[in-house]
């Protein structure tokens, strides 16, 4: 893990917004899984956590070949990629509600299939978890209305083109959007919204990027990204602090969603992900959604 702070911008242009001490804003690094530790950035403790080579190699090779080989693999760009990349599961990005929803539900024996693999990460970190959370009196639960719910995980992956293979985006904006008013995890803007990433396969580089700001309203308004959050011109994150996390095969890391955050561009190689976000949205109640 490399901290840096960056050349200074004119202040004028710099992103304003919440900033972290010094003790919140790192990430814990272990080599085992320890859910209390993802509890701890839930709760906004610490920024973020990494848990290096925790997932089975095998579960992981397994989970590149199906969602390779599902029917129900999609294309997806633009957003925060610079270049084209493939998907099994659910956004809910600028949907209404119903909309995500449904496709939850249609993609949803597709995605059970792919993810019914033995010692399978995202398994034993929503069974983990869930156990930790309940010795709080907290439910974790997947986002829910009407009956329907959300999708559980996306298995993603895409090659790295252009500065960033993800540009510098906040996935707190995207949470605000009106079509989805309606929707309980709005409610999550009250706390702190984590991204849960698993990496199945990497190649070099595509170091995670993350900055030490939680944009303020005023500086979304002034970019025109109050209810996107993407993509953040890289020169108004100039002077603020950073840390360039290397993510290798087997990681699992966990972090506060709200703070602008990048992947590099790397060599060419795919980067393979499980991936969700979760958060409170309610004193006694964890959702996540994709």
């Amino acid at each position: 893990m490399i901290t840096t702070p960056q050349a200074r911008a004119r202040p004028l242009d710099r992103l304003t917004g919440w900033q972290g001490s010094p003790e919140y804003f790192r990430f814990l690094e272990l080599d085992r899984f320890d859910p209390g530790l993802v509890v701890d950035v839930l709760r906004g403790n610490v920024a973020g956590v990494m848990f290096r080579n925790v997932i089975d190699p095998a579960a992981a090779g397994e989970l590149v070949r199906r969602f390779w080989e599902s029917p129900a693999r999609k294309r997806r760009g633009g957003e925060v990629c610079e270049s084209q990349g493939y998907y099994v599961g659910a956004y809910h990005y600028h949907k209404p509600t119903l909309q995500y929803l449904e496709e939850s539900t249609e993609v949803a024996g597709y995605l059970a299939s792919l993810l019914d693999i033995r010692n399978q990460p995202s398994h034993w970190f929503r069974e983990q978890l869930t156990a930790r959370l309940k010795q709080e009196g907290v439910t974790f639960r997947l986002s829910a209305k009407d009956g329907l719910e959300g999708c559980p995980a996306l298995v993603r992956s895409w090659t790295f083109q252009g500065e960033y293979a993800l540009q510098p985006h906040e996935d707190e904006s995207q949470c605000r959007h009106p079509a989805q008013a309606d929707f309980e995890i709005q409610r999550s803007v009250n706390y702190k919204i984590c991204a849960v990433n698993m990496c199945l396969e990497n190649g070099g580089k595509g170091r995670l990027a993350y900055w030490n700001v939680i944009p303020d309203g005023e500086s979304k308004n002034r970019l025109g990204l109050y209810y996107s959050g993407s993509p953040y011109p890289p020169e108004v994150l100039e002077g603020i602090e950073s840390i360039w996390l290397d993510v290798r095969p087997g990681d699992v890391y966990v972090f506060n969603g709200g703070h602008v955050h990048a992947v590099e561009a790397g060599d060419g190689s795919k980067r393979t992900t499980v991936a969700w976000n979760m958060g409170f949205i309610d004193d006694r109640t964890v959702v996540s959604w994709t």
